[in-house]
């Protein structure tokens, strides 16, 4: 109600204001795909001080923003880049006037003058009617121009920056998402899904409406009925090895009572645009918390998580003579070349030893240049204080599962009592926590060559 309150409240703004600017709009009517008048609009929203009119002016400008084509686009993206960022002269005035008289005065003015004009130019756009939405998909548009202009990094960093307050962790609302939920939100649910495909709504409802599932959500007050970012958990008497029984159409649902383990088994980001800005962690907590009150007898909180990198890594090390895997291992995983190999019995057990002795080597020592672990996954969960506990393999022989991992899954354990211990760990010294198992498994040396990525 309140949000609603506020966005009716702003769009009332905004129709007063623009009978106030009308006139400073018709020049532009001929021109309207070119970003040149854009580009003034923007101006003219900066330099302006009335509320009516800044709010009318903003909405005015992402109305005009959808109309471009794509170079028209990127011209706009370049002129934030170029056009609003900060003002040299100001800045120069600023820190000579900090070092002449230290004081909070003049430290106050050096920060502003080094914040870039666009900054505000998007707190402004913001107050538009629908503003925190169009700027989500602005900066979408932005992620794709950047896969060819790397100069346009720096207008992404200050997108990241505000997204990054605005999407603070006290505006966030969970919510639970079963089958009474709007089928608005449902439909979402189904085409955000990104790690395990939901097929179809009896497949949603296999995976919402049991007692021995849930789905979590984290919404924002600005983006009615979008939602950010969700987890699908599944409650289990045990930590489970393969994510075909979890999706089975015919399996048998647990007893509530009986489950002793919640199991994450996906977590999909839905809105693109937000990409950088981590809601993942609160959300894992969260879900924990609420699910423990609901369920005290839950003593294990678990993933199975997809190795979404493991393929593209061990194709690599397999033609690797400086490998950690052995000359033999090396040899055995050739079988992995053979048509339909995870159907043929055989294969699989000769192959099952030193899959796991490659994926526990990739875990523990596969790095990005930047020193991090390789995998994406592995990033996140380690990140907010899990363990790795288990591998397991053949854990998805879904078509997608044997593409990026040739099947391979794992458990990451979120151990409440050593959280912060792991998350601490990770983050200053980027300690890799596995249970011993993995530790036995992966081959005691130093570390492999930094992989790109």
């Amino acid at each position: 109600m309140n949000t609603s309150f506020f966005g009716e409240l702003l769009q009332s703004i905004s129709d007063r204001g623009r009978a106030l600017i009308e006139r400073r709009w018709n020049r532009y009517e001929h021109v309207a795909q070119r970003s040149e008048p854009l580009v003034e609009l923007c101006e003219q929203l900066l330099s302006g001080r009335g509320e009516a009119s800044g709010v009318a002016l903003a909405r005015e400008i992402l109305s005009r923003y959808e109309t471009l084509t794509t170079g028209p686009r990127i011209a706009f993206f370049e002129a934030l880049a170029t056009r609003f960022g900060t003002n040299p002269a100001r800045l120069d005035a600023a820190v000579e006037a900090w070092r002449a008289a230290p004081s909070d005065a003049t430290a106050a003015e050096l920060h502003s003058a080094a914040e870039p004009r666009r900054q505000e130019l998007l707190r402004r756009l913001n107050l538009a009617p629908g503003g925190t939405a169009a700027l989500v998909a602005m900066r979408e548009r932005l992620m794709d121009a950047m896969q060819r202009r790397d100069d346009l990094a720096a207008v992404d960093a200050d997108f990241v920056h505000l997204f990054a307050t605005w999407f603070n962790r006290g505006f966030l609302v969970l919510r639970r998402i079963d089958w009474s939920s709007p089928a608005s939100i449902l439909e979402k649910i189904i085409r955000y899904e990104a790690v395990h495909e939901i097929e179809n709504w009896d497949d949603l409802r296999r995976r919402i409406d049991p007692p021995d599932r849930r789905c979590y959500a984290f919404f924002h007050p600005a983006l009615v009925d979008e939602p950010l970012i969700f987890v699908e958990v599944a409650l289990t008497r045990a930590l489970p090895d393969a994510i075909a029984p979890i999706l089975a159409a015919n399996r048998e649902p647990v007893p509530v009572e009986s489950a002793t383990t919640a199991v994450f088994y996906s977590i999909s980001n839905c809105q693109r645009g937000l990409g950088g800005v981590s809601f993942g962690h609160f959300l894992i907590k969260q879900v924990v918390e609420e699910i423990s009150r609901e369920l005290p007898r839950l003593n294990t909180f678990v993933t199975l998580s997809p190795v979404p990198r493991f393929a593209e890594w061990l194709k690599r090390e397999r033609g690797n003579e400086q490998s950690l895997m052995s000359a033999d291992d090396r040899a055995s995983l050739n079988l992995l070349d053979a048509p339909l190999w995870w159907q043929d019995e055989a294969t699989v057990t000769h192959l099952r030893e030193p899959m796991m002795r490659a994926a526990a080597n990739y875990f523990v020592h596969a790095r990005s240049r930047a020193r991090l672990p390789f995998d994406p996954v592995a990033r996140f969960h380690l990140g907010n204080g899990a363990r790795l506990e288990r591998i397991n393999w053949p854990g998805d022989l879904s078509e997608r599962g044997i593409k990026q991992a040739y099947g391979l899954m794992v458990n990451y354990l979120y151990d409440l009592g050593e959280i912060e211990q792991n998350h601490e760990a990770y983050a200053e010294h980027r300690t890799i926590v596995t249970s011993s198992a993995i530790r036995k498994l992966a081959r005691p040396a130093m570390e492999l060559v930094p992989t790109a990525g």
